[in-house]
């Protein structure tokens, strides 16, 4: 059993499908309760959709996902080679107050990211972005 998920993925859409898939087997291989299963897939939903569409905008590109089990926690890195995005510092505050329709577009995915995980990290090196993120179990 390894303690360690590494994904090479399309920046296209489908591949949120194989994140959500290859999570869950690895997940399940390592006992996940659902509720930490679930945190982790949308946390990497709502960060490769945004990857997908907002740091490359068009296919041709690749990320990776890496995630990592530990008996006391669980490590995630996003890592791709668009252009240089901080997340922690740089996505729009979302109005998580105002109504759907009054709301702006963009943001929501870092919040739920920042709200789920208990640790956030954002690198940039060698014209990578790095995020990477720890849920304790």
């Amino acid at each position: 059993m390894a303690d360690r998920l590494s994904l090479d993925l399309e920046s296209s859409l489908e591949s949120l499908a194989q994140i959500e898939r290859e999570v869950a087997a690895f997940g399940a291989e390592h006992g996940w309760p659902d509720d930490l299963l679930f945190h982790v897939q949308l946390v990497l939903d709502e960060l490769a959709t945004n990857v997908i569409n907002h740091g490359y905008g068009a296919g041709g590109h690749t990320f990776q996902v890496m995630v990592e089990s530990k008996p006391q926690a669980v490590r995630i890195e996003v890592v791709d080679e668009a252009r240089p995005f901080d997340p922690l510092q740089d996505a729009p505050q979302p109005h998580t107050d105002a109504s759907v329709e009054e709301r702006e577009v963009g943001g929501l995915g870092v919040h739920i990211a920042k709200q789920l995980m208990d640790e956030m990290q954002y690198t940039r090196q060698n014209g990578k972005n790095r995020l990477t993120l720890v849920k304790n179990r």
